[in-house]
């Protein structure tokens, strides 16, 4: 850049979530001596729609080319100030945000000098950072008004019902020879008693009285090509048979499995030891008596989180169950009001609505019971081939109890599907826990890092009927959003090879997780080419090359190296 940059530095109290435990003014004197600072100054809250209005204003008068705002995390507010850099006709890919309160204020709040001269480093790094960035434009891609959605049970149907009423053409895929998923088997849910099966049939009469469906039964995806906005998808159906459609939006709705507990886990293998699943589709009365598969019961045991919230072992919590198994007893006093039950539970989370129904269980006479973490219900069987569980209460002064039981029930929660084929061929990412992850949990709750490619329902976390169904949804207005207006902007923040500078080893394509890169000849020379509507701005490939051929727009070396340079003068 031969050109003086003109760069506008605003740095964030955030109400005294950074001013508290960093200097803010010492921060802003800091960096006003840089050569390419024009000015920079302190707000309270530079999110607020004031201080957004007062940058605008100042890059407009000042006659900014770059802007640094030293506030919170990117993910909260990297695209409110891009928005803002727009809307005052700078260009937004020449915005730096510097994360001083989750980096700085919140990780030294022991240690204001040092948590300030780490702040000034770092903001001190985006303005040379920012000084070395270009204007980029954002990449046009016509998109294809038709999607795909992957799973067939209520969140894919609801999907694929919501994308056609937007007047997008939808092809559904279900591996399975019928539609309904696990929802298609449950019994009465909470709080409207309403059949799954008939909750199912509603959604399939829907299905049917729509055009735009396209219903593909015992078929899976076998493979995948194109780009976002028009993905070339092979679809393999029964018998072998093959069909190639052109979609611009792909929703992953392939759903969950239900944990299996292991061989002698909470006595799992003895005789009446079942999990919930089998439970309510099993219990059924005769006379105004409890009976399961067909043998009276008196008594009945559940034990809480078995497969969830267990260390070295699925850690997380499948949220549902405890909603499921209280229901189940709501269910179960309601045929046999003389039937005795125990809930045997680490912690019950029956939130929102479901807490109604956790008052209805324990006023039909339910017991709960609380066990420790390290010290979890045993299971065996006892004198007469009865089942006998022992536990100890810790909201009664951590008491022994023994108790004879008819039926153990096994509150089971859910575990990821296996899915690795398909997961491998679109390029899923996955989080620690198995399921399919998400950009941002609030900002992003559908999203994947592979643009266009969505998730929702149970794929992606254990989730009720009502949540899934609402994430489903959600999948549809994002689809929507994409495909409707014919055209879609892609981040330009890319790979690009100096064809001068490349000598096609293959490195970079090898490495590459998204086959952006491909081997032309270009001039007679051979090359590596990578095509800016697939790549995803990861980087993997630039640190693969060699000859040092390939450069990330919008973080190149020039900027990097500017960066680290500043970051080490301060720190010096």
């Amino acid at each position: 850049m031969t050109q003086k940059r003109r760069i506008g530095v605003f740095i964030c109290h955030c109400g005294g979530n950074i001013s508290d435990y960093v200097d803010v003014a010492a921060v802003r004197e800091a960096v006003s001596d840089m050569g390419e600072v024009a000015f920079a100054e302190t707000s309270m809250f530079a999110c607020s729609d004031g201080t957004q209005q007062d940058m605008i204003r100042r890059i407009e008068e000042e006659n900014l080319d770059g802007l640094v705002v030293a506030s919170c995390s990117p993910k909260l507010h990297l695209t409110t100030f891009r928005g803002v850099s727009r809307r005052a006709g700078l260009n937004p890919f020449q915005y730096t945000q510097v994360n001083i309160r989750e980096q700085c204020s919140w990780a030294h709040t022991d240690d204001r000098v040092g948590a300030t001269q780490k702040a000034t480093g770092l903001v001190r790094g985006a303005v040379a950072r920012t000084a070395q960035s270009s204007a980029l434009v954002p990449l046009p891609v016509e998109t294809t008004p038709a999607s795909l959605v992957v799973g067939g049970g209520v969140t894919g149907l609801r999907a694929a019902i919501g994308l056609a009423d937007l007047g997008l053409d939808v092809h559904l895929v279900e591996r399975a020879e019928q539609l309904g998923g696990q929802v298609a088997s449950l019994g009465a849910t909470f709080p409207d008693q309403r059949e799954g099966r008939a909750m199912i049939d509603e959604l399939l009469s829907e299905l049917d009285a729509r055009a735009h469906i396209a219903v593909h039964t015992e078929s899976t995806i076998t493979a995948k090509s194109g780009s976002f906005g028009n993905y070339d998808v092979t679809l393999q159906g029964p018998n072998g048979q093959s069909v190639t459609t052109r979609v611009g939006s792909i929703v992953v709705a392939t759903g969950a499995a239900s944990y299996v507990p292991e061989p002698g886990e909470f006595g799992f293998g003895l005789a009446g030891v079942v999990t919930l699943e089998d439970f309510t589709r099993g219990i059924e009365s005769h006379a105004g008596r409890l009976h399961f598969r067909g043998q009276p019961v008196r008594t009945v045991v559940y034990v809480y989180c078995v497969g969830s919230r267990q260390e070295n072992g699925n850690e997380y919590c499948s949220k549902y169950c405890c909603s499921a198994a209280v229901h189940a007893s709501v269910e179960a006093a309601d045929l046999d009001p003389a039937v005795r039950q125990y809930h045997l539970y680490r912690d019950i989370r029956t939130y929102g609505r479901h807490e109604l129904s956790y008052e209805a269980s324990r006023r039909r006479g339910s017991v709960y019971l609380k066990y420790a973490d390290d010290d979890p219900p045993v299971v065996e069987m006892g004198e007469g081939g009865r089942l006998r569980v022992l536990t100890t209460d810790r909201l009664t002064e951590s008491t022994p109890l023994q108790i004879d039981a008819d039926v153990v029930v096994l509150v089971t929660g859910l575990v990821p599907q296996q899915n690795a084929e398909l997961t491998s061929l679109l390029h899923l990412p996955l989080g620690s826990d198995g399921f399919y992850s998400e950009i941002h949990p609030k900002l992003r709750p559908v999203e994947t890092v592979v643009d266009g490619v969505l998730i929702a329902g149970t794929c992606q976390a254990p989730k009720t009927i009502s949540e899934s169904v609402a994430s489903g949804l959600a999948a549809v207005t994002q689809s929507g959003a994409m495909l409707m207006r014919g055209v879609a902007e892609l981040d330009p923040q890319v790979a690009v090879v100096d064809h001068d500078a490349c000598t096609w080893c293959g490195a970079c394509a090898a490495v590459c997780p998204y086959e952006a890169i491909s081997h032309q000849v270009i001039s007679a020379r051979d090359v590596a080419v990578i095509d800016p509507t697939v790549c995803k701005g990861c980087g993997g490939c630039v640190s693969y090359c060699e000859a040092g051929a390939i450069d990330l727009l919008g973080n190149t070396d020039a900027q990097v190296r500017a960066l680290i340079e500043n970051l080490v003068e301060v720190r010096a």
